[in-house]
């Protein structure tokens, strides 16, 4: 019964943080919510945002209210993970800490995986789709410095290709510096 409830709350939690995460980084690269996307990200966010906004205002460059979002989200469900198979016992709240910490940066590098699998698959399917030029706007600042080393092959764009190798490659690594991190929390 725990598994089942932990795959509900661990698949709702990580889509409403990513969306906060998504909403920031939009911010970041000046798409606002003009776009399908962003209509969405605020739609799905604005609740939590926007309370946040009071206290931590945008910057120029970094929308703090939303990686703040992200962050509560991800702590939340550190706690409700702790709660569900911590054995009854509370850990220490730096372990709480990283964990949110960690999922909160797993999560943003699966966003850009799965946006970097977007904009592929609508650059074969459908490049004139609403959506492909936000996706490509979104995937370009990560894509362009590897386009300027991987040159195109036969005319295929290999860049998404080897991005989302370097990403999948990041999160093995992070993923295997998990148990130390938490040891070194605690």
């Amino acid at each position: 019964m725990h598994q089942a409830l932990w795959l509900l709350l661990e698949t709702l939690g990580s889509l409403l943080a990513t969306a906060c995460l998504l909403r920031a980084y939009m911010n970041r690269v000046g798409l606002g919510a003009r776009n399908p996307v962003g209509q969405f990200v605020v739609a799905i966010t604005d609740w939590l945002v926007r309370p946040l906004r009071r206290v931590l205002p945008a910057g120029r460059t970094v929308d703090w209210a939303s990686i703040m979002a992200g962050f509560v989200v991800s702590l939340v469900l550190a706690v409700l993970f702790v709660a569900l198979f911590g054995g009854g016992r509370f850990p220490a709240p730096g372990a709480v800490l990283m964990l949110s910490v960690f999922w909160l940066f797993k999560w943003s590098l699966w966003l850009l995986t799965a946006l970097v699998l977007m904009q592929a698959v609508l650059s074969w399917v459908n490049p004139h789709a609403p959506i492909a030029p936000t996706i490509a706007a979104l995937t370009r600042p990560f894509l362009a410095p590897i386009r300027r080393v991987v040159p195109p092959i036969g005319g295929v764009d290999l860049s998404p290709l080897v991005l989302i190798l370097l990403v999948q490659v990041l999160l093995t690594l992070l993923q295997s510096l998990l148990p130390g991190m938490m040891a070194f929390a605690r």
